[in-house]
């Protein structure tokens, strides 16, 4: 059998052909993305390994003709065509946990840049500005933080957060009690959340009843100059409204580390050579002036990029494979 692993670097390549080594599995790596380019490399595998950036749609899934799993590297799987693997029978699996801390953190790494304006004091101290106007920030504690999605990352949010003293609103379908006395949070509306919090901090994964989830309306609901954090999708926030709150003061900044629309970031260059819709570009030209707005602090979808975390995603999905091999499969999300 034949496993291809795409968007590998070369410390993984490593990781994997050790861990794999015994599992009788011809195994080839492709440092891109699997798209149209790339596909040919996996025409004859059983098994492919893919992360965020391969958009594993219809298209691509029609060349596969062999293919039985497809193992993400990644906790989101809205980058795969889960009804036609259901279709094919091809099993999808992902790794469910191995960054709630990490993503936690660089949350708080976002909400600290703002709260005590580090992007502007890097940026003025590097041309010798050592001045100290405009720089004035704001205590953590005492603010309250409305974390959107109490699970396994939400809540390593909801622990920090009480570190800081801070006040801390959830807002999730599923609610438990159990949890929300024993790390004093209080479960409230997601407009009653809106309303209240100082900071609000998203942590839902992305699917059609999430596209959007903070729009206009939503936007009208936050307390005035509010932050807005998103470490979790970049669809969840319309960027057109996002736009509109930021110029009309209704928040007063945005921590992002993922975009609406940010493979377009990365694929500027082929603008020229393909067909993008309106609807696109018009995205992409709103992420660029998200981009050199002094109040949004953007990173590049690296919230779950530790050493650490990215060593677990490498063991689970070695795991994932080796147990589909074994007829054993775990982690499967179809």
């Amino acid at each position: 059998m034949k496993a291809v692993f795409f968007e590998t670097a070369p410390w993984e390549r490593k990781f994997l052909t050790q861990a794999l080594k015994k599992s009788g599995l011809k195994i080839q790596f492709v440092s891109e993305p699997l798209h149209e380019s790339t596909v040919s490399a996996a025409r004859d595998a059983d098994i492919i390994s893919v992360f965020i950036y391969s958009q594993v749609n219809r298209a691509l899934l029609a060349k596969l003709k062999k293919v039985r799993l497809i193992a993400t590297r990644s906790t989101g799987f809205d980058h795969i065509d889960l009804r036609v693997c259901k279709t094919r029978k091809i099993a999808v699996s992902n790794v469910p946990s191995y960054g709630e801390n990490t993503v936690a953190e660089h949350t708080f790494a976002l909400i600290l840049a703002l709260s005590r304006n580090l992007h502007k004091a890097y940026v003025r101290t590097t041309k010798g500005d050592f001045s100290l106007e405009g720089l004035q920030g704001f205590d953590l504690k005492g603010k309250t933080i409305g974390v959107v999605g109490a699970g396994k990352i939400g809540l390593h949010v909801i622990k920090m957060a009480k570190g800081f003293g801070m006040n801390v609103l959830a807002y999730d379908v599923r609610q438990n009690s159990f949890l929300s006395e024993v790390l004093d949070f209080e479960y409230v509306s997601m407009p009653e959340l809106l309303r209240q919090s100082d900071i609000v901090s998203l942590h839902v994964p992305y699917a059609p009843d999430s596209h959007h989830m903070i729009n206009r309306k939503t936007f009208s609901h936050m307390k005035r100059g509010a932050l807005l954090i998103n470490t979790a999708r970049g669809g969840l926030v319309d960027t057109d409204a996002l736009v509109w709150a930021l110029d009309q003061k209704i928040i007063s900044g945005a921590g992002l580390d993922v975009l609406e629309g940010e493979e377009l970031i990365k694929e500027e260059g082929q603008l020229v050579k393909k067909d993008f819709s309106k609807k696109k570009l018009a995205t992409l030209l709103k992420n660029h002036i998200l981009l050199h707005h002094e109040n949004v602090v953007i990173t590049p979808h690296i919230a779950f990029d530790s050493r650490e975390a990215l060593q677990r995603i490498l063991e689970t999905t070695a795991g994932n494979i080796q147990r589909f091999l074994e007829n054993n499969p775990v982690n499967l999300v179809n």
